[in-house]
């Protein structure tokens, strides 16, 4: 069991089920997990967008975020329930299992492709079961074993197949991620506070090709990419649209207002103050 914890926010998992929870403080995360991911809101609220969609998320509601498609999540309290969800994750390896034991004359003759990343999905009667049957898991501490947490995840397996036949050719589709535009992406994301681990993940790539693609198509690190990036964004704020320092460095993703000023002395000879 691996579990992070603070006054406000606390994560158990149990390799392949994880539950996160918080009292007052909204919590924002960028998510391109690897895997599918099931997630259910026990209490409090979620919200979880892309660039083509955004869905809202109840108490009692669930959804299911497939692999390599990223989205931002903010979870938050709603009222006095603090936020609370356990979510499933399920890898080629449980997939391939499950898909390998099918009776393949049960697949569906017809089906819908899409390339949608992100499903709400009805609180059916088997979701409910299987989320409310992993709450003690948490509650009481008490570690299931890898029996138990891989009879949930095919529960959870057969559960998403029974909510629409629209799940079959993403579960088991097997293929390797596609790879993703680096600087499409960095120039949408740059703002972000991500490492070059993640910024590889949700390109598509390990690091190593990550590295090896961004010194194609550029000679400066993806560091320094970034921070040139950020800065040119930083000007035309002070420059064009007359915002104060202190407002800027931290839209364009700077931490730290000295480094800022630094850095931006350095491109431009001159402070930001004198922009």
């Amino acid at each position: 069991m691996d579990t992070k914890q603070n006054e406000d926010l606390k994560v158990i998992s149990y390799s392949g089920i994880f539950l996160s929870c918080f009292n007052e403080q909204a919590e924002k995360c960028v998510e391109a997990a690897p895997e599918h991911i099931l997630s259910y809101l026990y209490s409090g609220q979620q919200t979880i967008e892309n660039d083509k969609e955004r869905i809202n998320i109840k108490a009692g509601e669930c959804v299911f975020i497939r692999r390599n498609h990223r989205a931002v999540m903010y979870k938050k309290s709603k009222g006095k329930d603090s936020y609370k969800g356990i979510s499933l994750v399920f890898n080629r390896t449980v997939l391939r299992e499950f898909y390998a034991k099918m009776d393949k004359d049960k697949l569906p003759k017809k089906y819908e492709l899409t390339e949608k990343g992100i499903f709400k999905i009805n609180p059916q009667a088997d979701i409910i079961s299987l989320f409310q049957s992993l709450t003690p898991y948490f509650d009481e501490n008490v570690k299931p074993t890898e029996v138990i947490i891989n009879l949930k995840l095919l529960e959870g397996i057969y559960a998403i197949l029974n909510n629409s036949d629209i799940f079959f050719p993403i579960l088991f589709d097997f293929t390797e991620p596609w790879k993703v535009d680096i600087l499409d992406f960095l120039n949408k994301n740059y703002t972000e506070d991500l490492t070059m681990e993640q910024i590889a993940s949700y390109t598509g790539r390990s690091l190593a090709t990550f590295k090896r693609d961004f010194s194609r198509i550029s000679n400066l690190t993806p560091q320094k990419w970034l921070i040139k990036r950020r800065l040119e964004a930083a000007y035309i704020k002070l420059k064009e649209d007359g915002k104060k320092v202190n407002d800027v460095y931290v839209e364009v993703g700077f931490k730290n207002p000295s480094h800022f000023s630094i850095a931006f002395k350095k491109q431009y000879g001159v402070s930001p103050n004198k922009v």
